[in-house]
């Protein structure tokens, strides 16, 4: 059995000896090279945040932004691609369209999800074409109240109460655990969100970085939108003060 890609990862529709696809999890790696994107499903609502890598101290603020709607009620993260980011959210824009244009009503978030792990999961079925260099976080809140999924490169979407995806996810989730989600809030869900964000985020490798929030609430009139400056402000000035408090227990440790 062999755990290198030699002679097996030419082509996205070849597995491996011992059963892997080594093109998808190469796609895999692509995200997880990307900024953090966590989201949190509560019980008033969803939140998504976005760890957005700034590589150049000339990018204008607030462009090329990592969370967009799809529908009216429905938000995505991403970690991964850009470029491949905005194919699957003009895809999933389209599904939502042609959802409406059908049955008059917003697409179900599990139909949704449902269509666009089928769409991601073809590209991983033919050798003409390269699996997504992309996770999808999806938000939304329909009849059955607020809902979150996340699709993977290799098709497979789950629903969650909290999930992580980039470089900083195995510490997002440690802190996603850490929350007891079905009894917070939307506005305390923002902060935990920014505190999450600020801890995965590793300054040794990416010293510049912005932090994007939007929610799916009452406040947003059950709308998909990124959240007010002055909540945006609040919350990351609680993320701060967050990792200062653990800086300093840390030095207390230490004497």
């Amino acid at each position: 059995m062999t755990s290198i890609g030699t002679g097996y990862d030419l082509s996205v529709s070849t597995y491996s000896p011992d059963g892997r696809v080594f093109q998808v999890e190469y796609a895999q790696k692509a995200v997880d090279n990307s900024g953090t994107a966590i989201g949190l499903r509560v019980k008033d609502g969803v939140v998504l945040a976005v760890e957005k890598i700034k590589h150049s101290r000339l990018l204008v603020p607030n462009s090329n932004k990592r969370i967009m709607t799809a529908d009216k009620n429905i938000g995505i993260a991403t970690a991964g691609w850009m470029s491949d980011t905005r194919h699957l959210v003009k895809r999933a824009r389209d599904e939502a369209h042609s959802y409406n244009s059908v049955y008059k009503s917003p697409i179900p978030a599990k139909i949704i999800a449902e269509r666009m792990g089928m769409y991601v999961q073809a590209y991983t079925l033919y050798s003409a074409v390269r699996p997504f260099g992309v996770s999808t976080i999806m938000a939304s809140i329909d009849k059955d109240g607020p809902q979150l999924y996340m699709i993977e490169p290799s098709g497979q979407y789950v629903g969650y109460r909290g999930c992580a995806a980039g470089k900083g996810k195995q510490v997002a989730k440690t802190e996603i655990e850490k929350l007891n989600l079905e009894e917070l809030t939307v506005r305390e869900a923002v902060k935990e969100a920014a505190r999450i964000i600020y801890t995965a985020h590793d300054d040794t490798k990416d010293k510049l970085f912005e932090l994007e929030l939007s929610w799916i609430c009452d406040e947003s009139n059950g709308l998909h939108a990124h959240v007010p400056q002055s909540v945006l402000d609040e919350a990351i000035e609680y993320a701060e003060r967050a990792l200062d408090d653990d800086d300093d227990e840390m030095e207390e440790d230490d004497e």
